[in-house]
């Protein structure tokens, strides 16, 4: 690391600076195409190296370490899909001690956390919601790919509404997912954490803004990022990035921060695309009908509208 620190440059884009370092190493297995690959790059760049992270059982671990070989360039802890709070817990509160007894100086060393949905909404939310609750220093991000990818593209609580899975398949009897997708967002919002966020890598530096932001807040923050499967959701590689802004355009998945309980909307478009564009990419609606997709336009018209009334009314309270 001391010889990348030597070598680090930045690149100047028209929206913001980002390190040339590369932390998460090639050669890793993540499939063609894949959003959470993306997602993590960008991350790691925004986060820099001294972090230590906490990663749960899932595409990002399974494609990362295959034994003897590992693609992180930071200190980096397995563990499994339950527990990821927990363990960025003891983490935390180790460091606290340790510099506290002189052991080791203080760094200002950021404590990380992420998982699949599966890992943040489902099988892990027990223990993260504990870490929010007893106030914990640290950043939890979520890489919602909206399913169990990593174990054969079963459903979970993130998968959306009309989307076939291998457990919640489409056919006469079914139209697939037939529950809506968990609002995670909220959920850890009403843990009256200071920072929760969601982001894209679609937009590369909005995310790494809010991935900086969350790891600088003193305090639980927590950053939901969509991001797009090529496997899952039967697109193509090459289309990643358009359906990671379809997603964005279409008000499926807003962009928006909750600062101290105040909403702020980071993307608003002067008028919402047809989630048809957004579903006709993807082969896990190809089963929808036309009544199908205005249903689900209609939710997404309602919860954008809700959105909208709490970013106006923390405008109004300001």
């Amino acid at each position: 690391m001391k010889t990348q620190e030597a070598k680090r440059k930045s690149v100047k884009f028209a929206d913001g600076e980002v390190t040339t370092t590369e932390f998460l190493a090639e050669g890793h297995n993540f499939c063609t195409g894949c959003g959470e690959s993306l997602g993590i790059r960008m991350a790691l760049k925004a986060l820099g190296e001294n972090v230590i992270a906490v990663n749960a059982t899932g595409c990002a671990e399974v494609c990362t370490t295959p034994l003897p070989y590992t693609s992180w360039r930071i200190p980096w802890i397995h563990t499994l899909f339950e527990n990821v709070g927990a363990v960025v817990s003891g983490v935390e509160v180790g460091l606290k001690i340790l510099v506290s007894k002189g052991r080791i100086e203080d760094r200002g060393i950021k404590c990380v956390a992420m998982g699949g949905d599966g890992a943040t909404s489902d099988i892990g939310l027990q223990a993260l919601s504990g870490a929010f609750e007893r106030g914990h220093d640290f950043l939890y991000i979520c890489w919602d790919n909206e399913a169990y990818m990593n174990t054969g593209i079963q459903r979970s609580s993130a998968t959306p509404y009309g989307a076939a899975t291998t457990t919640a398949p489409a056919g006469k009897q079914s139209i697939g997912q037939i529950t809506r997708k968990k609002n995670m967002p909220a959920i850890a919002a009403a843990h009256d954490i200071p920072y929760v966020a969601t982001a894209s890598p679609s937009y590369r530096m909005d995310l790494m803004k809010k991935i900086k932001k969350g790891a600088e807040t003193e305090g639980p923050a927590y950053v939901h990022v969509l991001v797009p499967c090529p496997t899952g959701w039967r697109h193509g590689g090459e289309v990643t990035i358009e359906l990671g802004k379809l997603a964005v355009q279409t008000g499926i998945f807003p962009l928006y921060e909750i600062e101290n309980g105040r909403y702020k909307l980071n993307a608003d478009p002067p008028e919402l695309k047809p989630v048809k564009e957004y579903l006709k990419m993807q082969g896990r609606y190809r089963h929808l009908s036309d009544a199908d997709i205005e249903k689900i336009q209609a939710m997404v018209n309602a919860d954008y509208a809700r959105l909208k009334e709490k970013v106006a009314a923390s405008s109004a309270s300001s």
